[in-house]
């Protein structure tokens, strides 16, 4: 009866290791077996935003889902606040990050990107009695961006009065009401605020950038297996419908590609 105790007890303590970030065969690691834990901001419309019932929607969260899907895994969604999720991801708190992280050299540092699952870029934005055009124009001036985002070291070389907000949106509406002078973020993101009745202008475009899903640097079978599922969903246009449901448009295909 002891040695049947002994061997019962070793059994259960090697399935209780297999719960809590557990490898499957492959040497994939999940945050819980059979499902893809991935977080987003759920303050950054149109990729996500928060529901009523608490739970979040956009084109962050069904490329989400739809990844999740290819893997044959359930999707288990967790808003978090954007400058806190690649260290979720790195520390393992979520198996992934589908938040519109723009691929740079200081996050590689970090985590592992995927293969770009859309493309963007930043722009200026102002209230529609200023003067400002370009870049060289914010020389000086209060420019706010979200916290964590890329775009503080866009507005770097032209100013040092950088003002940092929890979210894109809330900085636009700011800006419409007379706070600071400028805001640079996506220009989706300024393109759907506009949309929505937020008095505000689109000025010079900054660039191109590459967004894609963060993973933990050392989960590079997860890397692997969400790389073929966002080229199938690539492929099979399923990007291309997810961002025309979104956007308007199809911002998944690379700009000089077409």
């Amino acid at each position: 009866m002891w040695l049947k105790g002994m061997i019962a007890a070793a059994s259960i303590a090697a399935l209780a290791a297999c719960g809590s970030n557990d490898a499957s065969g492959d040497g994939t690691k999940l945050v819980d077996e059979g499902k893809f834990t991935y977080a987003s901001s759920g303050e950054f419309n149109p990729f996500s935003v928060m529901n009523d019932d608490g739970t979040m929607s956009g084109f962050d969260i069904e490329v989400g889902e739809a990844v999740a899907a290819e893997l044959g895994l359930e999707p288990v969604q967790h808003q978090f606040k954007f400058g806190g999720i690649v260290e979720g991801v790195k520390s393992g708190r979520f198996d992934a990050a589908v938040a519109s992280h723009t691929i740079t050299k200081e996050r590689l540092e970090a985590v592992n990107f995927s293969i770009p699952y859309y493309y963007s870029g930043p722009q200026i934005y102002v209230r529609p009695d200023s003067d400002v055009e370009t870049l060289d124009d914010l020389s000086g001036l209060e420019v706010a961006v979200a916290k964590g985002t890329t775009y503080a070291e866009t507005a770097a070389p032209v100013t040092d009065n950088i003002t940092f907000y929890d979210s894109d949106v809330v900085a636009l509406e700011a800006l419409a009401n007379g706070k600071h002078d400028a805001v640079i973020t996506d220009f989706v993101t300024g393109k759907e605020a506009i949309g929505s009745g937020i008095k505000i202008e689109g000025k010079e475009l900054l660039g191109k950038s590459e967004q894609a899903i963060a993973i933990a640097k050392e989960n590079e079978a997860l890397l692997k297996e969400i790389n073929a599922a966002l080229e199938k969903l690539h492929e099979n246009g399923t990007l291309t419908e997810i961002s025309k449901k979104y956007i308007g448009e199809d911002i998944t295909v690379e700009p000089d590609s077409e």
